[in-house]
């Protein structure tokens, strides 16, 4: 299984408007997984009334042009002092900063917890669906892959993208498509900063999820119902004892 890569970001935004309504905004953007160089990268992007027109990647060493004007400026900078600076960049700015964001984005990590169920599958070829569902995890880069009798599954399995809650805290939810077989085991492998090993749930095949349900209701239903009688006929004997008359000596 492949490893997890857990990337930050350091960003800041420049806007400019312009008095005949134009908008420029610019980009700067270090992308890192650790302090070390090898693993910072600086991305810096122009913006044209919100369009992408030309950016500079330190992975790619040069400016890159998106529209017929990103594509003749990338030409002349690339052949001019700019580039040079812009390869500065990364270490100017991106290396002598990313040390307290690292530090503060690994420290104020939260645990995934996982939920796992089953759902009815679309139509298609496998008459049985599991979702893994991984709630309340920051940082936002998460891995979530499946295992079926200790191999990973690579077919038949569909993700979201890691949604946000709106308090800082991420959610995905992964689906497996399968048809069940006697005796094998599935588990969900969640992969996140924030662990020290893989977190490893198994699906429990005993008995599908929709028949513990209907057990649960029906169980509640049942000691409702006791409940009522037992009440209905503590009712019935106190009206009865008041009927009857008490011989007078």
């Amino acid at each position: 299984m492949a490893s997890l890569i857990v990337s930050f970001s350091l960003l800041f935004l420049l806007t400019v408007h312009t008095a005949d309504g134009f908008l420029y905004s610019m980009t700067g953007t270090c992308l890192f997984n650790s302090t070390k160089a090898d693993d910072i990268a600086y991305i810096e992007s122009y913006y044209f009334n919100k369009l992408k027109f030309i950016s500079f990647d330190s992975r790619v060493g040069k400016f890159v042009g998106y529209t017929e004007l990103g594509v003749s400026n990338a030409k002349r900078w690339n052949e001019g002092p700019e580039v040079i600076q812009r390869r500065n960049e990364k270490e100017r700015y991106c290396v002598n900063n990313v040390g307290n964001d690292y530090n503060h984005a690994v420290t104020k990590s939260a645990e995934p917890y996982v939920r796992l169920h089953s759902e009815t599958p679309p139509a298609g070829k496998h008459p049985s669906m599991l979702v893994c569902s991984v709630y309340d995890f920051y940082p936002k880069q998460i891995s979530v892959s499946w295992r079926r009798d200790g191999q990973e599954v690579s077919t038949d399995v569909t993700s979201t993208d890691e949604l946000a809650d709106g308090d800082w805290f991420y959610q995905i939810h992964s689906h497996l498509e399968y048809t069940p077989r006697s005796g094998e085991k599935i588990s969900c492998v969640v992969e996140h900063a924030s662990l020290s090993k893989p977190l490893v749930t198994d699906w429990d095949p005993s008995m599908p999820e929709s028949e513990r349900n209907k057990i649960a209701i029906g169980a509640s239903g049942l000691i409702l119902g006791l409940i009522l009688s037992l009440a209905g006929f503590i009712y019935y004997r106190r009206k009865v004892r008041g009927l009857i008359p008490v011989p007078q000596s």
